[in-house]
């Protein structure tokens, strides 16, 4: 076989999409960038950039995370690919979304604004330009699923936290509230926690205590898995 075996196939760009989540405040948040170049110019649009030769796509999307926040070794998963042939009113292009999960205090703040990068709560997003607003909903469906079979919140919430943040941090994911005597049953029952002398004293007079993540026992539920409906 010849060297040009291709070379009369049809040509796309690969892109990839970063759908950014954050917690903070109590409110689950999502990282979006202006524009600077069309089309699209001035419109809100996900994190993104096109495959290099020398990269495989986990490789590109860890770049594209890594220049807007400063931050390498975050949760990732790849999500979906969309190619629809008109997606991209520039060239046909071909776009693999993946879905990232980070605390929002740990990122790099000027990276932020020297991209013209906002967090926005999910209910306060603009509307974003091509089939973007397609893959929120897309990352959206798959972070509620993992709700029920994957402990969530080691990688968005601070190293010490109160149940109640945790609880917030689900009622956020799933959009509903949350029973708090079944919630607080139900994430003791997974063993997966360590309660520590100290307290948070800004929530009340007498202070509410902190958690963290038991690494070791969260990583093991992640890896096989478990029925937690709430």
């Amino acid at each position: 076989m010849g060297l040009n075996t291709y070379s009369s196939e049809d040509k796309a760009l690969l892109a990839v999409d970063c759908i950014i989540f954050g917690f903070d405040k109590g409110d689950l948040k999502i990282l979006l960038i202006k524009r600077t170049f069309e089309p699209g110019l001035g419109e809100w649009s996900l994190i993104g950039g096109f495959l290099k030769k020398e990269e495989n796509l986990d490789q590109a999307a860890s770049r594209v995370l890594h220049h807007l926040t400063g931050l390498r070794d975050i949760y990732m998963e790849q999500l979906y690919a969309f190619s629809k042939v008109d997606r991209d009113p520039a060239e046909r292009t071909i776009s693999v979304a993946y879905y990232a999960l980070i605390d929002i205090a740990t990122h790099d703040t000027s990276l932020i604004k020297q991209n013209s990068a906002q967090w926005f709560g999910l209910k306060d997003c603009p509307k974003l330009i091509f089939d973007h607003d397609r893959m929120v909903l897309h990352a959206i469906a798959r972070l509620r699923r993992k709700t029920s079979n994957n402990p969530i919140g080691f990688e968005l919430l601070p190293e010490k936290f109160t149940m109640k943040q945790l609880q917030n941090l689900y009622e956020s994911i799933l959009d509903k509230e949350l029973d708090k005597r079944n919630f607080i049953n139900k994430v003791n029952a997974l063993d997966i926690l360590v309660k520590l002398e100290e307290k948070d004293m800004s929530v009340s007079r007498k202070g509410a205590y902190l958690f963290k993540f038991d690494e070791e026992k969260y990583k093991a539920k992640v890896e096989e898995g478990f029925s937690f409906k709430l």
